[in-house]
């Protein structure tokens, strides 16, 4: 969703624009006034993705909405309530689209369905939602108050739906669209609402979203941080990619979380590597960078392209072939070559990603990464199984 002013046509659509370039299907945009639907006769001309107005409080501004030709409209009901509006609604949807009709998403977010108005009402809806963490009082309210306004469109024929029941506690989230997913057969929005700024609210996001669709539910998610919506664009692809529901586009890098072992500033190399590799790679090859030559081998098998460090030093492979043994300097710089040659290899037809078994030997730890020369140097080395050898070596 767009972070600003809809009624600021050039802004509203270089956000578009970016949030497309990133990777979104669909954007959703603010219409709370009528200077925002307005804008929208100026804005769906100028972009390339579905634009979806996210309605409140006033049911005209969905009229409008449709009338400057939107994709989609999302209603909340909790805030529109009056029957004769949200009939007015669903027929303009329905006679949308020279009659093909748009659709709408029902959103019952835990924000919007506990009773505002009523304050003895509110008391009691609150007071049973939270005694005791329970979440079946909530779950009740939703499911409720979802099949009380879907009967509305049932009876004006209307099926073209989709369902969203956010909240802010993940538990409360698995639960709702659990449920939701046994009663009705519409598509289904799935989201964790305010969820908090990225550090926290991506693990908050992930935690109920992959929850939901590794058990098959869902149908289109958006991840919502107090942020830039380019994060949530990309942390919601990383979810679908990493869990194979999407075909990864670009490098999948994976590294390992370091120890005492490593030798070399991983850190800093995976960030660089990754910012160099995101912005010249395009094909889903697999590259793993590992801080030493204990794990590294074994947790860089199946990487198209592999580097691992030793004492200030980096072996590279390339699909299990040796290519390159560099100073820690010379690292990024060769490992970005050999990416982009394996790149131009696959588009050509020459290589495959993942075409075979990565089966990397680790290097002899005393050997040519140096990182035992210490011990030999001082003149005892334990042999595997044996005692401490007395060794006479000359380092060159």
């Amino acid at each position: 969703m767009t972070a600003g002013y809809t009624h600021d046509i050039d802004a509203c659509v270089r956000e578009i624009h970016k949030l497309s370039a990133a990777g979104a299907d669909m954007v959703r945009v603010a219409v709370p006034e009528k200077k925002d639907t307005d804008a929208l006769r100026h804005i769906l001309p100028q972009v390339q993705v579905p634009i979806v107005a996210d309605v409140h409080f006033h049911f005209q501004r969905a009229l409008e909405a449709v009338e400057a030709g939107v994709h989609k409209i999302r209603l909340n009901p909790g805030n529109i309530q009056d029957r004769e509006q949200v009939v007015e609604v669903i027929r303009a949807c329905k006679a949308a689209n020279h009659g093909k009709g748009i659709p709408i998403r029902v959103g019952v977010n835990e924000g919007s369905i506990i009773e505002r108005k009523d304050k003895q009402k509110r008391m009691k809806e609150l007071g049973a939602v939270f005694s005791n963490h329970a979440h079946g009082y909530l779950l009740a309210i939703m499911i409720a108050k979802l099949e009380e306004y879907l009967d509305i469109f049932y009876e004006e024929e209307f099926h073209d739906i989709c369902i969203s029941a956010k909240s802010m506690d993940a538990a409360i989230v698995v639960d709702a669209y659990s449920e939701i997913s046994k009663r009705f057969e519409h598509p289904l929005h799935l989201g964790v609402t305010h969820a908090g700024p990225k550090e926290t609210g991506c693990i908050r996001s992930i935690a109920a979203l992959s929850a939901l669709l590794c058990n098959g539910v869902g149908d289109t998610i958006r991840i919502s941080y107090a942020n830039d919506p380019v994060y949530e664009v990309q942390d919601g692809l990383e979810l679908l990619w990493s869990l194979g529901l999407r075909t990864r586009k670009g490098v999948d890098l994976i590294a390992c979380p370091t120890c005492g072992r490593i030798q070399v500033d991983l850190f800093t190399l995976v960030q660089d590597v990754r910012k160099a590799l995101e912005e010249k790679v395009t094909v889903p090859m697999k590259v793993a960078v590992m801080g030493c030559i204990v794990n590294g081998p074994g947790e860089a098998e199946g990487a198209d392209v592999a580097v691992f460090a030793g004492d200030r030093r980096g072996i590279i492979y390339v699909q299990g072939q040796k290519v390159a043994n560099v100073p820690e300097p010379e690292i990024l710089e060769r490992l970005l070559a050999e990416c982009l040659a394996f790149q131009d290899r696959v588009m050509q037809g020459a290589a495959k990603l993942g075409e075979k078994k990565v089966d990397i030997i680790p290097p002899d730890p005393v050997g040519e990464l140096g990182s035992g020369w210490e011990k030999i140097a001082a003149g005892m080395v334990t042999q595997a199984g044996g005692q401490p050898t007395k060794l006479t070596v000359g380092r060159t």
